[in-house]
């Protein structure tokens, strides 16, 4: 047990703690891991990273499969506050953290055919429902992609697995949409890999996937997940709504990296879209439920309920894909299963993911031959190393292990890394080929909709309405803008706008921002929102005879080289997109 004046002295440092024992005694102070050390190295990763707050969960199982759960809060939950208010019932985006709760969810869903509680038909081709259904069986009217084979053979697992060969196509969707319509459109989208070749983290097939469970169960995908998962295991603050979220009172706010508020992401329609990829929302306490009944091998130790069963549990955790084939130290490769990442730490095998959209960096893992289980939850993006680090300083406490030093914690295996940009002197640059007003106009693709560019002099209303959102945010950056740019207005689900800035001959800098030119929460002053790793890429266009006639958006170099080696490096067939200049 910890002294009053160390409560005191942790409150002070921004710290809020719980213990729940669930119906055990509580276990002596020298085992516990949320300890005042672990306090203040949390609170040195907050102090060195401006994250504003983070909540921590951590569950173990005592000898007779009892959970034993801590919780702890760091730092703030509101802008307005002068102090520290984040308490461990305070609610987060879960992100992709959601997406152990689609692979069970469709685990459930072959449980209930194999049982025969589900009389829903399935289509005439199928007998069963079981991971290696095909997709083009399972949705037989709806699945398409442009490449033969993985149109063909692709299954379930694949696609939960990120081994169907499609790259990420994020910025394909945009708010109306529903998962359907996704669906309907991936056989428009371009694949990176022959199918199983490469893993390709790909968050539709996520959406394909609460697709399938909503059109087998008559019911929303939401829905199911709360009265098979949620309610079960009496997760009370955990749904898909944002709005629900916001009317207690328990919903943090959220900033970007700069310290500049944001708002939560999604509205609820959108997050209905996103609810298989990552649109959960629920906190430290919520989640160590969870967490328990993963490590008591699917059984919720409370009511000793099967939640998930082990059929379900064993397919979802092992590894199928290498995604990082090297070791570093302390750390194995590192795979993934369906939903679930696994390595080895220290030799200790944990079973993780990771969560990130604007506003949330958050990271879930659990050790099952430890009966150790943690959930780390921050509101500001771009932290996922701090996360990490914090989930390895839990385990080494936990298990008393030695604790590695920041540069040994360092893991980039799993961190997006900012793509290769292309660098030209600036020497060595070419004009463009034609005038600016040349590149400008409407542009069409079926598979992402139309976009439409203007130059700095565009005259148009719409150009107007566009030049003065960016006109806005460049101000307040302070940064010189090279007149050679293009720039359009393209509301989709992670971004408002694109900026196209020239590097040489017909090639562009590519960015998808969110605009924000009247600022957000307290602060009015004009900024802009990107993601660094995911929001950038070049635009290729194709000049002949004098015309423009389109340019292949490009968001990832690797995928790019990949693409162009099966097609002869032909710009229309490289991109994630190839865009048809209309007018």
């Amino acid at each position: 047990m910890m002294s009053h004046g160390q409560f005191n002295s942790w409150i002070a440092t921004g710290l809020q703690l719980y213990l729940a024992t669930w119906g055990v005694q509580k276990p002596p102070s020298s085992t516990n891991v949320i300890t005042h050390e672990l306090s203040q190295f949390v609170q040195e990763v907050l102090n060195s990273s401006t994250i504003p707050g983070l909540s921590l969960g951590v569950v173990r199982l005592t000898d007779d499969k009892k959970p034993v759960a801590e919780y702890a809060a760091w730092g703030r939950q509101t802008e307005e506050s002068k102090e520290n208010d984040l308490t461990p019932d305070a609610l987060f985006a879960l992100a992709s953290c959601s997406k152990a709760f689609l692979v069970t969810s469709v685990g459930l869903l072959m449980e209930d055919y194999a049982h025969g509680r589900n009389t829903t038909p399935l289509p005439s081709a199928l007998q069963a429902l079981n991971w290696e259904t095909k997709l083009k069986d399972l949705l037989p009217e709806e699945w398409a992609v442009q490449d033969a084979w993985i149109d063909s053979k692709a299954k379930l697992r694949d696609a939960f697995s990120h081994l169907t060969g499609m790259p990420r196509h994020d910025y394909s969707y945009r708010p109306g949409d529903a998962p359907a319509d996704v669906v309907g459109r991936m056989r428009h989208l371009p694949p990176a890999y022959e199918l199983r070749e490469q893993w390709s983290y790909n968050n539709q097939m996520f959406m394909l996937g609460a697709h399938v469970v909503a059109k087998y169960t008559n019911m929303t995908y939401g829905s199911f997940v709360a009265e098979r998962i949620f309610k079960p295991l009496n997760m009370t603050s955990t749904s898909f709504s944002p709005s629900e979220a916001a009317k207690t009172g328990r919903l943090t706010q959220t900033w970007t990296r700069g310290v500049r508020r944001v708002p939560f992401w999604m509205s609820d329609a959108e997050d209905d879209l996103f609810a298989g990829a990552g649109g959960a929302i629920s906190n430290v306490e919520d989640m160590t439920k969870w967490l328990a009944t993963l490590l008591n091998g699917g059984v919720d130790p409370i009511t000793n309920r099967t939640i998930v069963p082990t059929s379900v549990l064993t397919h979802m955790t092992t590894a199928r894909a290498i995604v990082h084939g090297e070791a570093a130290k302390d750390l194995s490769i590192v795979g993934y299963g369906m939903g679930w990442f696994r390595m080895s730490y220290k030799g200790h095998d944990v079973t993780w993911h990771p969560g990130a959209i604007p506003g949330f960096s958050l990271l879930v893992a659990f050790l099952p031959a430890d009966n150790l289980g943690a959930v780390i939850l921050t509101n500001m993006d771009d932290k996922a190393d701090e996360a990490m680090s914090v989930l390895q300083r839990v385990i080494d406490v936990a298990l008393d292990l030695p604790a590695s030093s920041p540069s040994e914690r360092s893991d980039d295996s799993q961190t997006e890394q900012p793509q290769e940009q292309i660098a030209v002197s600036a020497d060595d640059a070419k004009p463009l080929p034609l005038g600016l007003d040349a590149y400008t106009g409407l542009y069409t693709n079926v598979g992402y909709g139309n976009i439409t560019l203007c130059s700095p002099n565009g005259t148009s209303s719409y150009c107007a309405h566009v030049l003065s959102d960016f006109a806005a945010v460049d101000a307040a950056s302070g940064e010189q803008q090279a007149e050679t740019r293009l720039l359009a207005a393209w509301p989709r689900f992670w971004s408002t706008h694109v900026r196209m800035l020239h590097i040489s001959d017909s090639t562009f800098r590519l960015i998808f921002p969110a605009l924000f030119p009247r600022g957000y929460g307290l602060n009015k002053t004009a900024f802009e929102y990107y993601d660094t790793a995911v929001s950038m890429g070049r635009a290729e266009f194709l000049v002949e005879d004098g015309q423009v006639h389109g340019f292949a958006m490009i968001t990832d170099e690797v995928v790019a080289e990949a693409r162009a080696q099966r097609a002869s490096g032909l710009v229309r067939e490289i991109g994630d997109a190839w865009f048809d200049k209309v007018q």
